[in-house]
């Protein structure tokens, strides 16, 4: 043999042979981390979503509430109107009478302590379209514009939500 022709035992094993057996490792690695990063962001989104979610859930109990308020409200309007009329009626004061008036005062009780308001309809107020209904239109000249003449029927307000506008008679 000559000394050209050393044979290479396996402890003298090229730089280049353990480069070649750590590509496939490397790109192992790297392909671990993309999957990693992968399913991070799944995660994250996923959280982010739920989060969302609950964000959403809470609002709309928050929103429940007053809405199922304001329906259950003004279903009893109709009840507060025919008490109403039952007291204009011209009859003799007597027990009946008294009874009646004893629960339009606990109507009204009721509906103060669920915060629901008479809408103001009184004659000479301005008329405002956000909460009068103007049914009747007359022309008199001694009245200003878009004033009210008279309220047929009570308006009722729960807060900002009318419940029922006030129909009203208006003038010019």
């Amino acid at each position: 043999m000559n000394e050209s022709e050393e044979k290479i035992t396996p402890e003298e094993t090229p730089a280049e042979e353990p480069a070649a057996e750590s590509q496939p490792e490397e790109r192992a690695e790297d392909e671990n981390i993309k999957k990693l990063e992968a399913l991070n962001d799944k995660y994250m989104r996923t959280l982010a979503e739920y989060d969302n979610y609950r964000k959403r859930s809470i609002r709309e109990k928050e929103a429940i509430y007053p809405e199922a308020r304001a329906d259950a409200a003004a279903k009893f309007l109709p009840v507060m109107d025919n008490l109403e009329r039952a007291l204009a009626a011209e009859t003799e004061k007597n027990a009946f009478y008294d009874g009646v008036v004893l629960v339009k005062k606990q109507l009204d009780e009721v509906f103060k302590a669920l915060g629901v308001e008479e809408i103001s309809a009184k004659s000479g107020e301005p008329f405002d379209p956000e909460l009068h209904n103007a049914v009747m239109h007359v022309e008199d000249e001694s009245l200003g514009e878009g004033v009210i003449v008279e309220e047929l029927q009570k308006g009722y307000r729960l807060g900002d939500k009318v419940l029922r506008h006030s129909m009203v008679k208006a003038a010019n």
